[in-house]
């Protein structure tokens, strides 16, 4: 399918398209190393129709270790640093993981399956959640992890493009082959034509709003049925999410949102008070193996399969595909050619 070549090299001309998490590191690290970059996203500014407009913006590579493989681990951890880098005030507080008590063999085999955290107790649980206080006697803490917002995050990063000298168009969807200059392709599952094995895994979330809490980290509660996340957010605002659906409409049935809010309410009864602001879904383009993929082409490099890591994976992606660019690197374990 891709034919590798180093035309695609010295090129100092780039197209990048997809204005998502992904296209946007893309995007912001070949214009910073001197290279006159266009982005091209399909869509108006307010980002609505991207993946990225319904992330969760968790910047956790020891948590996601549970059910993941060591690669997104290893890119995780260099992106946590291109995140300080480019954004100095990203929230580095943390991660917490909970479990209710009955369901302590999740908790045991969490903390069995993942590494960077220290176990506390109740003092210690209260005093970095004191809206947690008493409802949790031990909790899993992964200090060095981080979240984004990123529905504020991304028209930063944006506005660091342009600042680099890069240019952002929207409304402008041009196909790959149309590009006369190197095309950097982070269409997700748009991009299909190049990789007809991605397949859409639906994530659905609700935004509620209460000012009877307050968090200071994303909380992760464990349940054999249930798990979820609450991140927290501007303006009293909170996510919840964690379901991932093997299916491609963009539609939030009834049952997930009731299994949602019954074990966001679980984690602290005023969930049960908030007020629900917003219910939605997007499609994470994922290969078989749910790892990411840079295949290296004639004239076009494809990035995709982030899967449920796009903050997560997306600056330490862009630094590998300007790796290439500039320098001819090649990892083994994200690249294909030919």
């Amino acid at each position: 399918m891709f034919q590798a070549t180093r035309e695609i090299r010295g090129d100092s001309h780039v197209a990048v398209l997809g204005a998502g998490i992904a296209g946007t590191w893309q995007a912001l690290l070949f214009a910073e190393a001197g290279y006159a970059v266009t982005l091209h996203e399909r869509g108006g500014d307010t980002m609505t129709q991207a993946t990225s407009h319904w992330a969760g913006g968790m910047l956790a590579p020891w948590c996601e270790a549970e059910v993941s493989e060591p690669l997104i681990t290893r890119l995780g951890l260099r992106s946590l640093t291109m995140w300080r880098e480019h954004l100095p005030d990203t929230p580095f507080n943390g991660s917490l993981v909970v479990a209710h008590s009955r369901d302590r063999s999740d908790f045991e085999r969490f903390a069995r399956m993942t590494s960077g955290h220290r176990r506390i107790q109740d003092d210690d649980v209260s005093g970095l959640e004191p809206s947690l206080d008493g409802r949790f006697h031990e909790a899993l803490f992964f200090p060095d992890e981080g979240h984004v917002e990123p529905r504020r995050v991304l028209p930063e990063l944006h506005t660091c493009i342009r600042a680099a000298g890069g240019r952002i168009e929207f409304n402008s969807a041009p196909e790959p082959a149309d590009i006369e200059s190197l095309a950097i392709d982070c269409r997700g599952l748009a991009a299909r034509d190049a990789f007809p094995d991605l397949r859409g895994v639906k994530g659905e979330m609700v935004i509620v709003e209460t000012d009877e809490i307050a968090l200071s980290r994303p909380v992760r509660l464990l349940h054999p049925r249930w798990p979820l996340y609450i991140i927290p957010r501007e303006g009293n605002r909170f996510m919840i999410g964690a379901t991932s659906i093997e299916r491609e409409d963009d539609g939030v049935s009834v049952r997930s949102v009731l299994e949602l809010l019954s074990a966001a309410y679980a984690v602290h009864p005023a969930i049960g008070e908030a007020r629900i602001v917003e219910i939605g879904s997007g499609l994470r383009s994922a290969f078989p193996d749910n790892l990411p993929r840079i295949a290296i082409g004639k004239d076009r490099i494809a990035v995709n399969g982030l899967f449920r890591h796009g903050f997560l994976l997306a600056p330490a992606l862009a630094e590998l595909t300007l790796g290439y660019v500039a320098r001819g690197e090649i990892d083994n374990e994200v690249m294909q050619c030919g």
